[in-house]
């Protein structure tokens, strides 16, 4: 048996809400301030022609880690500095081209401001992200994005949370919008992310994931009973009605519905009276994802591959 709790489920629930009430005001705020100064961000962003090296410690340092991730993701390279380890030595990964995006939602974070005099030195453009709009931080930068809250979802109003969500939010709009921008497509996604279900269906070709053994071929006059046997033994739901190697037409379970419908005995009759003529076909070397799109756009669950003869060469199933 579990151990009760010390809140009832009213009020937990009721403190379940407000943490989310909390953090989508603070959302919705940002929403309504933001300003010119996002503008000259991204654009200080795109013609950075270095890296976004992102710097913040302890729960911004997380947040911060996030961005960088999601910068490099959508196609600008990034990645995330220690501010203590920078100022023991990693300030050298900073090259002249970089712009840095400091974190620290005082303004004051010792390890974030004692790397700012070597950054001055060596010319490299400050965004800050930051609460504190006079802070030392926000003196010293060259942009600053204003992340102050009301309140911490916290209870105690002391533990990052609301606050690390605006951060967060501030920097997924940066990166959004650069991508926006700089026209990164679906395509430029999947060359980045090659392990990803997207980046498989974006990079691989109909024929590396079509079925091209054991089809499921029926002659014309094949009996519509032995082309059903056909469709079950091979567990397609599909039957590719053939003459010689060319394609006459094909059969779908929607055929074999249509045809009983009509008043047909499946005893009496032949693969080519079910059949569809022209079924929709797609070549060999076509992306899975332009097949796939088809496929949704006809709500079709196989389409037939044909290789550059014009031969059929497999069949492709829809997996969603």
């Amino acid at each position: 048996m579990s151990e009760p709790l010390y809140l009832s489920n009213d009020a937990l629930m009721h403190a379940v809400r407000e943490v989310f009430q909390v953090e989508s005001d603070a959302l919705r705020r940002l929403a309504d301030t933001a300003d010119q100064r996002y503008i000259e961000a991204i654009r200080l962003v795109k013609h950075c022609q270095g890296r976004i090296v992102v710097c913040g410690m302890g729960k911004s340092g997380l947040i911060g880690k996030k961005i960088a991730a999601s910068f490099a993701s959508l196609g600008k390279p990034a990645f995330f500095m220690h501010p203590g380890e920078a100022f023991h030595g990693d300030l050298g990964m900073v090259q002249p081209g970089d712009v840095l995006l400091l974190l620290s939602y005082s303004g004051e974070t010792d390890e974030v401001l004692k790397i700012i005099p070597s950054l001055k030195h060596f010319g490299n453009k400050i965004i800050a992200i930051t609460g504190g709009l006079e802070s030392s931080l926000a003196k010293n930068a060259d942009l600053v994005l204003d992340a102050s809250i009301e309140k911490e979802a916290c209870p105690n109003n002391l533990a990052p949370t609301t606050s690390t969500t605006v951060a967060l939010a501030i920097g997924d709009a940066l990166a959004a919008t650069l991508a926006l921008e700089t026209q990164f497509s679906p395509m430029d996604f999947a060359k980045y992310h090659p392990g990803g279900s997207l980046g498989r269906r974006l990079l691989t070709r109909v024929k590396d994931v079509m079925r091209s053994e054991q089809l499921p071929t029926v002659g014309a006059d094949t009996p519509i009973t032995d082309a059903l046997m056909v469709m079950t033994q091979t567990r397609t739901g599909l039957a590719l009605v053939m003459q010689d190697d060319a394609l006459l037409g094909v059969i779908t379970d929607g055929d074999v519905r249509r045809y009983l419908l009509a008043g047909h005995q499946v005893t009496s009759g032949v693969a080519q009276d079910m059949m569809t003529r022209s079924p929709r076909t797609v070549d060999e070397t076509c992306m899975l994802a332009e097949a796939e799109e088809l496929m949704r756009e006809k709500h079709i669950k196989w389409l037939v591959v044909t290789n550059a003869q014009q031969r059929v060469s497999g069949i492709l199933e829809w997996s969603q």
